[in-house]
């Protein structure tokens, strides 16, 4: 399927789309593309509100705030969302789980890959609306979301049997 298909898909069932590239063979190469296209996404989803920051308090420019966030999303994020994903592995374990760590990593980065969509919004109605209950519900949504898929897809992937 394709990578928009699922994302689809995963606000559906994302217990199936996980099975599904549990059962294809999805390993470390795959899950580090989601990992780094969704860091790619989140960093484009910054874009609107610190544009809007630099615009109400110029003291910071524009190209300050966007490197900051670059150096963020994509070079320290991924690090500590490795670390994340380490680490939900081992709870799952503790909770009886029989996947691998590249397993919970797939998990993590694919929620995070399907959230992408709900960022993105987030970061548009942080831009243009600013602070507020629509900012407060977008972004409330937008973590239900990704919570939901990363842990249905968690649950897959730590399932005994869940890798060939």
């Amino acid at each position: 399927m394709a990578l928009t298909s699922d994302i689809l898909a995963s606000y559906r069932s994302p217990r199936l789309v996980m099975r599904r590239k549990l059962a294809a063979g999805a390993g470390e190469d795959v899950a580090l593309f989601y990992l780094l296209v969704a860091c790619a996404l989140i960093f484009v989803a910054q874009w609107p509100v610190l544009s809007r920051q630099a615009y109400e308090d110029p003291s910071v420019p524009l190209s300050a705030r966007l490197g900051g966030a670059l150096m963020a999303w994509l070079f320290i994020a991924p690090l500590l969302l490795y670390l994340l994903a380490a680490l939900s592995h081992l709870v799952a374990r503790a909770f009886g789980g029989a996947g691998r760590y590249a397993d919970a990593r797939l998990a993590l980065f694919w929620a995070l890959l399907a959230a992408a969509p709900l960022w993105l919004l987030n970061g548009l109605v942080a831009g243009f609306i600013g602070q507020g209950p629509e900012l407060n519900i977008v972004g409330a949504i937008a973590l239900a979301g990704f919570g939901t898929i990363w842990l249905l897809s968690l649950i897959e992937a730590e399932r005994p049997g869940a890798t060939a």
